[in-house]
């Protein structure tokens, strides 16, 4: 008989989200973006819309991501220094490199396929009465070489002040190895950003006490204000999606694992269940980047020096769950617009999406941005990506736990293959009941 601990934090944070959706769904009865409700107390009269929801509400939901928000730059870049100054051999960090991203750019590419040939047999887009949300403006993509360009931080403390990911990246591996070639000279440096990594890795565990309340204050607004009549009218697109990405995250993701590991899949998406709550939540890969990296080398055994590298990156180039929304929203478009896409055609979203998702790494509002770019390669109109913006808030945090569950998926691939994960404590299972 399945036990359930009460007192976890997997368990809590579950109540939350279910609690929150409920308040939500309560509060919308007379809370809208336009409406209000106002319960007059006498001296002055109570605005349930100002006080509860854009009030505690807001302010507890971005306080609680805020905090994860403060954790990311200096969790990389000490995490990484640390990781980076513990590799003996130097031919190592390219081997990490290479693997990291080869896995990342494959498993985006086999999403997208699977998006676009459950998309094509079910069309989506086929019936459907939709209208297109007003105000959408879809933004410039930057050209591929100024992002290459753009890896290179001119100013490091700028881009950690920016949250520039893959410029901290750079910069703290060049600072990492610069520290391991200074020997027994560098050792003052490394004892100093270990005893920093473990200050840092205490404040996460103590933020994740206060995740069941932050979690609760944003899926309550979420309901409060979400578009029920939108998600009714493209239902097939949504499901749809939601369908695939379940796929994905837990059909393809145990495959991978289990033919390159030898790993067990139910152990390794058991002990995911926290983190993918943490994303659902905060709909960030970069918010929830403390509690996955936290997840990779405590739960999953994942050695600091591997994790340190493949979840930050993961995090900022892992487009898995985008690339799936990306697939099946092209067909929808093109289905609803009644363009007809040819092989060629679908095989240019594969390699536009796939190549998209490190081109655009770390661009503000990169899901968009990306299927704009798709769009453009098979001569649909942008426009198109207004019929659906309606629904993507609550899509967004579903495919934001699928790309962190891949993030940990490569990262147990790529430290099984450096003989780097500690396969008994990810068997260990007395912690996840």
């Amino acid at each position: 008989m399945l036990k359930i601990n009460t007192s976890s934090l997997t368990f809590k944070i579950f109540m939350a989200m279910v609690l929150g959706l409920f308040v939500g769904l309560l509060l919308r009865l007379g809370v809208s973006e336009t409406t209000d409700l106002v319960i007059p107390l006498g001296l002055f009269d109570f605005s349930v819309k100002a006080v509860i929801v854009d009030g505690f509400l807001h302010a507890g939901g971005q306080i609680f991501i805020n905090s994860l928000k403060m954790l990311v730059v200096p969790l990389v870049f000490v995490s990484l220094v640390c990781g980076t100054c513990s590799l003996s051999d130097p031919q190592k960090l390219g081997r990490l490199g290479g693997k990291s991203v080869l896995l990342y750019v494959a498993t985006t590419a086999i999403a997208i396929t699977i998006a676009l040939t459950m998309a094509i047999i079910l069309q989506p887009g086929v019936g459907i009465d939709a209208q297109p949300q007003s105000g959408f403006v879809a933004k410039e993509a930057p050209a591929l070489v100024d992002v290459f360009i753009n890896i290179m931080p001119t100013n490091p403390i700028s881009s950690m002040a920016k949250g520039n990911m893959l410029q901290i990246i750079v910069f703290a591996l060049l600072f990492g190895i610069a520290v391991a070639l200074l020997g027994k000279e560098g050792n003052r440096i490394v004892t100093f950003f270990e005893d920093i990594n473990k200050v840092i890795m205490k404040i996460v565990s103590i933020l994740m006490n206060l995740a069941p309340y932050g979690v609760f204050c944003l899926m309550a607004k979420l309901f409060t204000y979400i578009d029920l009549g939108a998600i009714g009218a493209l239902a097939k697109y949504f499901l749809l999606v939601v369908v695939v990405l379940i796929i994905h995250a837990t059909v393809t993701y145990s495959l991978i694992l289990k033919a390159f590991t030898g790993l067990s899949p139910v152990i390794f998406l058991t002990k995911m269940r926290e983190a993918a709550m943490f994303a659902f939540g905060t709909a960030s890969s970069s918010a929830t980047l403390p509690v996955t990296l936290n997840t990779a080398t405590k739960k999953l055994g994942a050695h600091n020096s591997t994790a340190s590298f493949t979840v930050p990156l993961g995090s900022t180039i892992n487009m898995d769950g985008t690339a799936i929304m990306q697939g099946v929203a092209t067909v929808f478009i093109a289905q609803f617009f009644a363009v007809d896409l040819t092989l060629n055609d679908y095989l240019m979203v594969v390699i536009t999406a796939t190549l998209a998702s490190i081109g655009t790494a770390g661009v503000p509002g990169v899901g968009l941005i990306m299927l704009a770019m798709v769009l453009q390669q098979v001569n649909l109109p942008v426009e198109g990506i207004a019929l659906i913006i309606g629904v993507d808030r609550l899509l967004d945090m579903i495919r934001t736990a699928v790309n962190v569950t891949g993030d940990c998926m490569v990262t147990c691939v790529i430290a099984k293959s450096e003989n780097e994960l500690d396969e008994t404590v990810f068997n260990d299972t007395s912690a996840t009941k």
